[in-house]
């Protein structure tokens, strides 16, 4: 019932805020709320704020005793839904696929079913000594990440 009010308040909060999305929503046995979001854009102060009075201005203290935490994803987190992956088109990830294979490259393509990395490789030449770059390509469903991560290069 209480979990069930919150998550109510919740996506009326969401909805208000249509750049923002959720990641995380959990309610442990005291009564501890826990919400993680990120956004088309990233996560302000502001949203977080945003989304706390959504929930905390609708529900009486005197009825349920309650504590709340609402933050955005790090940086460094995996990404979860399609919507994360989207937003990265263009940047660069690590992804570790169910064979054990790591993969990094440029995300250029996101869509409901899979996602498309890119990346440059040095390989022995077909003919001769040497080896010569050449441009990689690689589809990737979802059901076959592990997890995957923008990488943050300085």
């Amino acid at each position: 019932m209480f979990k069930e009010k919150v998550n109510k308040l919740l996506q009326s909060g969401l909805e208000e805020n249509e750049h923002l999305f959720l990641i995380d929503f959990s309610i442990d046995s005291n009564q501890k709320i826990t919400i993680t979001l990120d956004g088309d854009n990233g996560v302000t102060v502001q949203d977080c704020m945003r989304i706390s009075r959504a929930i905390e201005n609708n529900l009486d203290r005197e009825e349920e005793d309650f504590s709340l935490e609402v933050a955005s994803c790090g940086a460094t987190s995996p990404l979860k839904i399609v919507r994360q992956y989207i937003k990265n088109i263009g940047r660069n990830l690590e992804v570790k696929l169910q064979s054990g294979l790591k993969l990094e490259g440029k995300l250029t393509h996101a869509d409901d079913e899979k996602i498309i990395l890119e990346w440059k490789a040095r390989e022995p030449k077909p003919i001769g000594k040497g080896k010569v770059t050449v441009q990689k390509k690689e589809e990737i469903a979802y059901n076959d990440i592990v997890q995957a991560k923008v990488v943050i290069k300085f």
